[in-house]
């Protein structure tokens, strides 16, 4: 076997970042390299380029982000895009000055127009206006994937990048106020669940479509994406677009969600929808035929994963909610 890589997981104690490291741990030959949020700060290049220098790496994985929900999105744009801007920028940069040829970019699904053509393949980025509320975001995460792109263009680097869907699972954030919509209405039907309450409140119509992907599934495509040759990873993408879309090709209404979660909670209340509130994006769904093709496929149904959840949260809730 040949001698393990030194690969270092930016946001190792995130929900992406945790499965990425279990998976490389159980099925990567790779010497994983992680450090504490409060012992580096990615927005500190100075910091960064001393980590770098001190530490022997060969790959990186950028699951480091500043992430949230429509409302979380919404109230605080100026936090999403300058700390997401600084960390990826400090990370490639940095992996580029001391020698670093490979690097693993996650991006996310909000970086397709609005009214994307569905389902949303690679080529539309870039094609049309942002939905408003996570614009910020978007853009941060747009200029990440044209770093990781220009570099390779510029010094023949092996800078990848994957646009995962909507992404849940064990150790995610479950604040309401500042979650996604799975985690913060697993929270809300747990907690009305247990007071008896009549009703549960949904941000919007419900009829807003979303795709999911459970997050084991995601640190499997990462793997799987690194694994490629150069060669194969080139074959996928093309020069000025340079990623791959990560997901499982099926969407569902947010009210139906809503429903499911409360039939895996044992809710029997009513649920309603504040239509005031902002639906964001219509449908979001993405053409994920690029990796299926080139033989990877999602393995946890929507449901499943859902359950998987729930039970990790009901356990973890005195953790969770410290």
């Amino acid at each position: 076997m040949n001698n393990p890589k030194n690969v270092f997981i930016a946001g190792h104690d995130g929900m992406v970042g945790k499965a990425i490291k279990n998976q490389y741990l159980k099925f990567g030959n790779a010497k994983i390299i992680t450090i504490k949020k409060n012992d580096l700060d990615l927005r500190s290049q100075a910091e960064v380029y001393n980590f770098f220098k001190n530490n022997k790496i060969d790959e990186v994985i950028i699951a480091a982000a500043k992430v949230g929900g429509i409302n979380a999105n919404d109230t605080l744009p100026a936090d999403f895009i300058y700390d997401n801007l600084l960390i990826e920028c400090n990370l490639i940069h940095n992996a580029h000055l001391f020698g670093i040829n490979k690097i693993l970019f996650l991006g996310s699904s909000c970086i397709y127009p609005k009214k994307a053509k569905q389902p949303m393949s690679e080529k539309e980025m870039l094609s049309g206006y942002l939905e408003k509320t996570n614009e910020p975001y978007a853009v941060a995460k747009i200029a990440g994937i044209k770093m990781c792109e220009s570099y390779n263009r510029q010094f023949g680097r092996d800078y990848r990048t994957v646009i995962p869907t909507n992404l849940y699972g064990e150790n995610d954030n479950f604040n309401t106020k500042t979650s996604h919509v799975i985690p913060g209405l697993i929270a809300r039907f747990f907690d009305a669940k247990k007071s008896n309450s009549t009703n549960v409140e949904v941000w919007g119509t419900g009829n807003q479509l979303r795709e999911f992907l459970h997050v084991e599934d995601m640190a499997s495509a990462c793997q799987f994406v690194m694994d490629m040759s150069k060669d194969q990873y080139s074959s996928l993408v093309e020069e000025r677009n340079n990623f791959i879309n990560v997901g499982t090709g099926k969407e569902i209404t947010i009210k139906s969600l809503a429903k499911l979660i409360g039939k895996i909670a044992g809710y029997s209340g009513s649920i309603s929808f504040d239509e005031s509130l902002p639906d964001g994006t219509p449908q979001k769904l993405l053409n994920v035929s690029k990796l299926s093709n080139a033989g990877w496929k999602y393995s946890i149904s929507l449901e499943e994963g859902l359950k998987r959840t729930y039970g990790w949260y009901a356990k973890n809730i005195s953790i969770v909610k410290k």
